[in-house]
């Protein structure tokens, strides 16, 4: 198993959960200043899983995460938002098969598996897509234009990164790791939810977030240290 959360210079490591408000403003904020600095050929994202149902051994209640998209999409309107608009059946009870395909698609090289990843956000997030489900998992492999789908789809049918998703989990049950998001940088330094101080009102999955302070502007630092 792989422990190190050093990684190699011109890469990030990001734990963190597709169903995670807060992560898919920081990967919709690092992909966006990672290209503004034209830095898309020096800086990778290796997504590495946080998976909440796990940690908190129950599956992430859609109250949790309704009660986030009018606070968070305030923050970046442009990464993509939605109340959830498919049938209440549809809502995922799990995002293990998606994170799993995310770790399955780094065979294919880290850009393959981070347009899956910014793919399944934009599934669950804007478009209320069931992203437990197989074939919404392809087709979104399918939308990237990057992922090739035949690859990925053998890679699920045989579990090939399920250890992988599994080890991962390991580490993110331990104290190394804070929350979704964490970013750890090559200088060692690592950055928990990076620019955001928030608390709640009230319990999770009745109450809601309260941004104190929002900086995206530490991504910008985040993405040179990591170039450099």
């Amino acid at each position: 198993m792989t422990t190190t959360l050093t990684p190699e210079p011109g890469t990030i490591i990001i734990f963190s959960d597709i169903w995670c408000s807060f992560a898919h403003i920081a990967v919709h904020r690092l992909h966006r200043t990672r290209e503004r600095l034209g830095l898309t050929d020096r800086v990778r994202f290796d997504h590495r899983a946080f998976p909440l149902e796990l940690l908190n051994d129950a599956p992430s209640p859609r109250p949790g995460t309704d009660s986030e998209v009018g606070r968070m999409a305030a923050l970046e309107p442009d990464a993509g938002w939605q109340l959830w608009q498919a049938k209440d059946w549809l809502y995922p009870s799990t995002t293990l098969p998606a994170l799993e395909a995310v770790q399955a698609a780094k065979e294919q090289g880290f850009a393959a598996s981070e347009q899956l990843d910014l793919a399944l956000r934009k599934a669950f997030w804007a478009e209320s897509r069931c992203i437990s489900h197989r074939k919404v998992i392809l087709d979104a492999a399918a939308s990237t234009g990057v992922v090739d789908v035949d690859a990925l789809a053998a890679a699920l049918d045989d579990g090939r990164a399920r250890r992988t998703l599994s080890e991962q989990a390991a580490i993110a049950a331990t104290d190394r790791v804070n929350c979704s998001p964490h970013l750890f940088l090559p200088d060692g330094t690592d950055h928990a939810n990076p620019g955001i101080e928030v608390g709640w009102v009230g319990s999770y999955g009745i109450g809601w977030p309260v941004v104190s302070s929002d900086d995206p502007s530490v991504f910008e630092d985040i993405l040179k240290r990591a170039a450099a």
